[in-house]
């Protein structure tokens, strides 16, 4: 039976997977279907800012990155993978249009695993330089 640590990382990769996939193609019910029902998220700004909870709160939110990232977001670079026995964290960078602007990021997402689901989900991020 895997330790808790790789069972926790081997999740977290599919949730990214997952979450990348919907960057890209604003496709996000495989995500949805890896949160648990009491599932919550912070966000550092704008109208998700702060703690919100609930999958349909974060249903809203990954419509709302779909909207404002059309045509959609592109990995550039998997910078670093860092976990411990319930907490992966993914650095990347990523790029594509914000509102129709170009747009690049150097970004941290934080998923916090319980058995095979994503219990919770942060985001840091800060300009990777000129976005215009």
């Amino acid at each position: 039976m895997k330790n808790t640590s790789e069972n926790t990382l081997k999740v977290a990769q599919q949730a990214f997977e997952h979450f990348t996939q919907g960057l890209e193609t604003g496709e996000w019910q495989a995500l949805l279907d890896m949160l648990t029902d009491d599932f919550t998220f912070w966000f550092p700004m704008g109208k998700f800012q702060g703690l919100n909870t609930g999958k349909e709160r974060a249903k809203e939110f990954f419509e709302y990155v779909s909207e404002a990232f059309k045509p959609g977001l592109k990995l550039t670079s998997l910078d670093n993978i860092t976990s411990n026995e319930k907490t992966v964290i993914f650095e990347f960078r990523d790029e594509g249009k914000l509102f129709g602007q170009p747009y690049k990021n150097r970004v941290a997402v934080a998923f916090d695993v319980r058995g095979d689901k994503i219990c919770s989900y942060r985001e840091y991020f800060g300009s990777d330089g000129k976005s215009y």
